[in-house]
């Protein structure tokens, strides 16, 4: 009762008007109101509909928070005893069937809901046909002159996507539900330098799951098709620092976005999509079950007489998923001190080409064209995915970092930041192939 007036005879008279819910196991609520000369009371109450499952709020809830599985029936109370002891909510929606009818029956009412074929819910929708142009590629070498390579560095270790983001992850718990194995923060200083996340699969278990990222949005500007393939090779590299058994057992999910309608960009995002998802992940045997998109990444409006627009280019966002072997083993971009002598290895999947078009160096100085960075060879990858995992299970790895967003340099600095140790890199080659090489 949330009412404050105390008259059960002027409750008893009043109006009830039901009011439909969908809040937790509260399908439906019943409001009676009693109103004085200034003030209105409200008296509430409502039913459990935990074992009313035909109307309960979790079949009709809109929220997209939700995940569909199909489980075997001789499994269903194995799941729902994991699901119950995991405090993970759970509801059996129905059974499949062969008969290709889609039947929702409504015990409540003794009736079918609904009964009708598959082919008419699905039916035959056209195919929606675009007709698109392709725009001539931005096709200039990229001017490095008058960069010097302090202020080089000091640019790069600034830009955005490169600085620190501590102001990002301090602002929640990183570790809420005690299976949180590897979180962004590295070594004593806690350093938010992590290529990947890990979660433990138990309380008392060794084996866990895996998650990294990856995006190259800003290639796209200039290669379409380089920026979705670095996208899925900075993710597999990410999480290449977990113990896993082989790249097969990575699945990613796809976030497209692009400025649909927009001249050019329809033909970069088909591109784009058929690199990825025809050409480079069969390669790899990787599967994108799981993905979104967004069409609109195009803003105008007018001031007065004048017109303006902003227009991005075609984005794709890799998110990574793998079961971990042993969560024990993976590893961070924290150096390790050692009484022999150890090195620091640059395994160059870009075989030595160093292409900084559309780099963090580019951007910093506003220089526009050269050739990006792309993943030539899918075998390549592979064969880096099986090589750091089987070194890492002979133990021979004490630190491990991807090279990604700022280049060489960017690797270094942020793998000397987690573990306050000094590196001597040693890069051969003219002043032009050491900025190449430091920042590709």
């Amino acid at each position: 009762i949330v009412d404050g007036l105390d008259d059960e005879a002027a409750w008893s008279l009043a109006a009830e008007v039901e009011v439909p819910l969908a809040y937790g196991n509260v399908e439906r609520a019943w409001l009676k109101a009693l109103y004085t000369d200034d003030e209105v009371f409200i008296r509430v109450r409502w039913e459990d509909a935990s074992e009313d499952r035909e109307h309960h709020p979790w079949v009709w809830d809109e929220a997209q928070e939700r995940y569909v599985l199909i489980v075997a029936e001789d499994r269903v109370a194995e799941f729902e005893r994991l699901c119950e002891r995991e405090r993970c909510p759970v509801y059996v929606v129905g059974t499949l069937t062969d008969d290709g009818n889609l039947v929702v029956n409504d015990r409540r009412f003794d009736n079918r809901a609904v009964d009708m074929p598959m082919d008419m819910l699905l039916g035959n929708p056209p195919k929606m046909t675009r007709d698109v142009e392709r725009t001539a590629p931005i096709d200039t070498p990229l001017d490095l002159s008058g960069i010097e390579l302090e202020e080089a560095a000091l640019r790069v270790l600034r830009f955005p996507a490169v600085a620190g983001k501590s102001f990002l992850i301090h602002i929640g718990d990183r570790t809420v539900g005690g299976l949180s194995v590897r979180d962004q923060l590295v070594g004593p200083w806690q350093v938010p330098v992590s290529d990947v996340a890990i979660t433990a699969t138990g309380f008392e278990s060794t084996t866990g799951e895996a998650m990294s990222m990856g995006e190259r949005t800003p290639l796209a500007s200039l290669n379409a098709p380089a920026s979705g393939r670095m996208a899925v090779a900075e993710a597999v590299t990410n999480i290449a620092a977990a113990p896993i058994e082989d790249i097969s057992r990575i699945k990613l999910s796809a976030n497209w976005m692009a400025a649909a309608g927009h001249p050019g960009e329809d033909a970069d995002l088909f591109d784009t999509v058929k690199a990825v998802g025809d050409e480079l992940c069969r390669d790899l045997g990787i599967a994108i079950p799981v993905g979104k998109d967004s069409m609109s990444l195009r803003a105008s409006w007018t001031d007065g007489e004048d017109s303006y627009q902003v227009v991005a280019p075609v984005s794709l966002i890799v998110t990574a998923f793998a079961p971990v072997t042993d969560v024990r083993k993976h590893l961070t971009p924290q150096l390790k001190r050692s009484e022999e002598s150890t090195y620091l290895l640059l395994l160059d999947l870009g075989q030595g080409k160093n292409r900084l078009g559309g780099s963090c160096l580019a951007q910093s100085y506003n220089r526009i064209g050269g050739d990006t960075a792309d993943l030539d060879n899918a075998d390549l990858l592979k064969s880096f995915f099986a090589a750091i995992q089987e070194l890492n299970e002979r133990g021979m790895l004490l630190a491990y970092h991807d090279r990604s967003d700022g280049g060489l340099l960017a690797t270094a600095a942020e793998m000397m930041f987690a573990s306050r140790l000094g590196v001597s890199l040693q890069v051969d080659g003219s002043r032009q192939d050491l900025m190449a090489a430091l920042f590709t």
